[in-house]
């Protein structure tokens, strides 16, 4: 099953729920970066760390992610395995969890870093306009093996991340149980479930996104997601 139209969503009809440090690698450079405001828990989260992006930040395959250095001059990029709700519910059991899932795709979960950790929250910094690029389109759940999925990531052509979703801190399952103990999940949810170790952040110094460069995330079964960084002060 694959959607017709730009982006599976083009304009979710509530926040993005997301997960932050789901795979340990990331934990770990992630804690080193010092932009972590989560560290004192440890590298490790003992459970889901979540956090939201807003839906007006969602762009398609292939339109330009914006940076404006006015505001931001840390912008990193995160290749994530996206997760669309089919059958909402509330206190999901995680054993029925995949029965809610319509279908997977790939989410970049842009980040100002700067404004992450000067806010000392995520909110700001996930949510810049264009900041979500999603796509290219929803496959359904019988094609991809979420214990063992690739998970890659290109800047410019150069390998950033290169991952498998069996490294998942939290499982697909575990996170919609998670999120639905408290929150009633709507059709058209979607849950971007963490990125591998790689980000730009993780470099000395860091490799933070400019103006030319393109993103190319590649998910197994689902496809590649593209996108070109472009300057603009407005």
């Amino acid at each position: 099953m694959e959607s017709t139209v730009k982006s599976p969503i083009a304009r979710p009809r509530r926040n993005i729920f997301c997960v932050g440090k789901n795979y340990r690698q990331h934990a770990a450079e992630f804690a080193r970066s010092g932009f972590d405001s989560s560290a004192a828990a440890g590298e490790v989260p003992e459970f889901p760390i979540m956090f939201s992006k807003v839906p007006e930040c969602v762009i398609a395959n292939g339109e330009p992610i914006v940076i404006n250095p006015a505001v931001s001059t840390a912008i990193d990029y995160e290749a994530e395995l996206g997760v669309i709700i089919g059958l909402g519910g509330r206190g999901i059991a995680k054993q029925d969890a995949l029965g809610h899932v319509l279908g997977y795709t790939i989410i970049n979960d842009v980040t100002a870093r700067d404004l992450q950790g000067r806010h000392s929250q995520w909110l700001l910094g996930k949510s810049q306009d264009t900041f979500c690029p999603m796509g290219p389109h929803m496959v359904s759940p019988r094609d991809i093996d979420l214990a063992d999925t690739a998970v890659t990531c290109w800047v410019n052509g150069e390998l950033r991340q290169d991952a498998n979703t069996r490294d998942l801190i939290f499982d697909v399952p575990t996170l919609i149980a998670t999120i639905s103990a408290g929150i009633t999940l709507l059709p058209g949810d979607i849950i971007a479930t963490g990125t591998p170790a790689g980000v730009g952040i993780g470099f000395k110094p860091p490799r933070y996104l400019k103006a030319g460069d393109v993103v190319r995330i590649e998910i197994a079964g689902i496809g590649v997601l593209e996108n070109p960084v472009v300057e603009r002060v407005s």
